[in-house]
Order: structure tokens, then sequence, then C-alpha cells
């Protein structure tokens, strides 16, 4: 059987691939309705696997996941739409995207707790500067993509002087299915 993906060297480390198959082959069975349910897009962006040696390219499944989540949030959406038209999945969206205003609003430097003591964390400027991105993506149209904030790399932080970590990938993933949800 061929692979979808590419397997790197003995040498390098690379995604365990039975657990890449496993996950793909559930992902397309329920997006071919063999199965009653549906992947959420929390699902897809916090799915991992195991780095093992002569395992799947990272780049390459990373990518095939961020294609697997367009294809879902694009299939929920014209099920949706179909169903209670255009202006209800924008209305339902603009729902989704008034969960992200109150971080928003809050000042720079405040808009996540700080990380503990010692815990690894996000830059605060960094992060800021991506809320700003945001902002300017709702309030003045100001172009900005799923994958560009999918592609986003903080710099790392100890302790108070970032961002914890968990607050803000749950709000950026929240930020992509949205931005998701209208391109």
């Amino acid at each position: 059987m061929s692979s979808l993906f590419s397997t790197v060297p003995r040498t390098k480390k690379g995604y365990e691939r039975d657990e890449v198959d496993d996950f793909f082959d559930e992902a397309r069975a329920l997006y071919e309705g063999r199965e009653n349910r549906t992947l959420t897009s929390g699902e897809i962006q916090t799915a991992t696997f195991e780095l093992v040696r002569g395992g799947y390219s990272t780049h390459e499944v990373d990518a095939a996941l961020d294609r697997l989540e367009s294809a879902f949030i694009a299939r929920q959406r014209a099920a949706y739409v179909s169903v209670h038209g255009q202006q209800a999945w924008m209305d339902a969206l603009a729902g989704r995207a008034r969960t992200l205003y109150d971080r928003l609003g809050r000042p720079d430097g405040k808009r996540f707790i700080p990380a503990d003591r010692g815990e690894p964390a996000y830059d605060m400027d960094d992060v800021d500067d991506l809320c700003d991105r945001l902002v300017d993506y709702f309030d003045r149209q100001v172009p900005l993509t799923a994958a560009e904030v999918r592609d986003t790399v903080f710099r790392r932080r100890k302790g108070p002087k970032g961002y914890a970590e968990g607050p803000v990938d749950a709000f950026c993933s929240r930020a992509v299915e949205v931005l998701l949800g209208v391109e």
C-alpha cells in the first residue's frame, strides 16, 4: 500500500506512521459519512502523533491536517447554509467571533494570564501583535487568513514574562475556526 506521506530518513524523527494512518483513515470515514458523527476543528487541531525515527514527514502531515480542517469546515458551512441560509451562517459565525472580542479589547500585556514561574510561555508582544492583527481584520477588514494565524510563531519566554500557552492556543484555535468559516 502506498502512503499519502513521505517518510524521513531513519536518522531523523517524524510522526509515527500507524498513528497517522489510523487518524486519516478515520477522518476519511467520517468525511464520507460512513460513521455517524463529524470531526471537529478542535479535534483536528489537537491531533498529536508520537515522534519516531523514520516516521512520516511532520511538515507534510501538518499541511494535510490544515487541509482536512478546511474541508470539514467547508462541509459544515455548506450543510448549514443549505438548511438555514447564508445570513444565518454569517450570524452564527459572528457569534463565535464575538467570543474573541473580550480578549481583543484588553490592553497589551493583559490579554491572557501570565505563565507560572518557570513555565514555558509565549512572548506577550508577539501574542499582542497577532491580537492587533485580528482587531484590524474584524474592525477594519484588513486581510488576514487562517493560514497566517496557524503559521504564527511566538517567541518563547519563561514564567510571568510571557502568556500561559494553553489559553493562547485555545484562542488561536477559535480564531482559525472563525477565519476558515468565512474563507
